[in-house]
């Protein structure tokens, strides 16, 4: 197979910088996307109090757990979000469905947190 001309570097050197592209995709959605620095304040208050709770390891690894995933969810609903709008700001049915789709998706992830929380507190 012939490599792709459009990859950089190899080996360790590729490792540090895909680090600093997601440190770069870090950066672009706590300064571009509300949404993002919500869940983030959100995950801010609740990680620590799934420390605090009395609640087994594996429990609290699993609130924890749900609770990264809704940041992981953002990114790439911010990320779709993005390129359909790199390709047209032209209101389309099918980017749309899209854009709806990521925040569906979103919808679920925040949906799964209220219910892994309330199941392991309740």
């Amino acid at each position: 197979m012939t490599p792709s001309p459009f990859k950089g570097q190899t080996g360790l050197k590729r490792i540090f910088n895909a680090a600093g592209y997601s440190l770069d995709g870090l950066r672009a959605a706590f300064k571009g996307e509300a949404a993002f620095r919500q869940l983030v304040l959100l995950n801010v208050l609740l990680i620590p109090i799934a420390f605090w709770l009395p609640v087994s390891r594996a429990e609290r690894a699993i609130m924890i757990a749900v609770c990264l995933l809704g940041l992981i969810v953002e990114l790439f609903n911010s990320a779709v979000e993005a390129t359909i709008d790199r390709i047209s700001l032209e209101r389309h049915p099918l980017s749309k469905n899209a854009k709806d789709m990521g925040s569906a998706a979103q919808f679920v992830a925040l949906t799964m947190v209220a219910l892994v929380w309330g199941v392991i507190l309740l």
